[in-house]
């Protein structure tokens, strides 16, 4: 840009400087708009991408089909798994051993017989229980005929018994009593069957098992037999009841009347030993 020639010379400075100043604004001015317009044309670009997100339709999942009718369920299905081994039941207590004692033959095969039946998962077979039951034989005629059943598997390749079944009655052939009956009928007749010393309580239960054999129908009888080995003291206070005496057909009374009869002497007893250890401190502690 030129000016004229009578221009002063400050003025033409003053011109030139503000020129130059709007030449650089001018040039600012379109950087910004350049930068402003690529700014622009990024945020519109993200805009349509955002635009195309939201507006896409949702890709859809396959579902598996449900079948219109279920299949059959049988029965053993539906039957509940068996619960753990500690969930079942407490730990049970194994049977003693078993040395042939007449006293214990009857207890050590009843008491293998409930362990047997609390624990059937862990016995699937009459094998097992038989070897089992066998490793409890430890002593006298009992080991010995464990040790003969198995040499008799030794030399046959079979053992000789097959099922529990046939274990028991073979057990009791061995171990119990050839005639059972004839013996508890011998010692309720003898002479030498009585209450002694004795409770009540466990004069009964060993009169119970000896009169549990079937031929005694008559519980008259029964009345005088456990009556005539009770203690004479018991058996008289029974005897000369004035009221309430049993009737001599009811067993079931003679028992209940000579438990309590035995009850409460064993409380007069207890009674009286108090009464005399009091007197005998009182004398010993009383001044001279």
């Amino acid at each position: 840009m030129s000016f004229p020639a009578d221009t002063p010379l400050a003025i033409t400075d003053v011109l030139g400087y503000l020129q130059h100043y709007l030449q650089e604004l001018t040039e600012c001015q379109n950087a910004l708009e350049h930068t402003i317009n690529a700014t622009l044309v990024g945020l519109t670009a993200q805009l349509q991408q955002l635009t195309q997100l939201i507006t896409a339709p949702t890709p859809t999942v396959a579902l598996p089909l449900i079948p219109t009718s279920l299949p059959p369920v049988s029965p053993s299905s539906l039957v509940l798994s068996a619960p753990s081994k500690q969930w079942m039941r407490p730990k049970l207590p194994s049977p003693p051993d078993f040395s042939n004692k007449w006293s214990s033959r009857r207890a050590f095969l009843n008491s293998c017989t409930l362990y047997l039946r609390l624990a059937l998962e862990q016995f699937t077979c009459d094998k097992k229980k038989i070897f089992w039951t066998l490793a409890f034989f430890k002593d006298g005629r009992a080991v010995k005929w464990s040790e003969n059943l198995f040499c008799q598997e030794t030399d046959t390749g079979i053992f000789p018994i097959q099922s529990w079944t046939d274990f028991e009655q073979q057990f009791q052939s061995q171990f119990f009593l050839v005639n059972a009956e004839a013996d508890a009928i011998n010692t309720l007749e003898g002479s030498s069957y009585y209450q002694g010393n004795q409770m009540v309580d466990n004069y009964l239960d060993s009169f119970l098992i000896l009169a549990s054999d079937p031929r005694y129908t008559d519980p008259r009888i029964l009345v005088v037999k456990f009556c005539r080995r009770l203690k004479l003291n018991v058996q008289s206070q029974i005897t000369i009841m004035p009221f309430g005496r049993p009737a001599d057909t009811d067993l079931e009374a003679w028992y209940a009347t000579a438990w309590r009869i035995d009850q409460v002497r064993l409380a007069n007893e207890a009674f009286q030993s108090t009464l005399w250890s009091t007197t005998v401190t009182s004398v010993c502690s009383a001044p001279a």
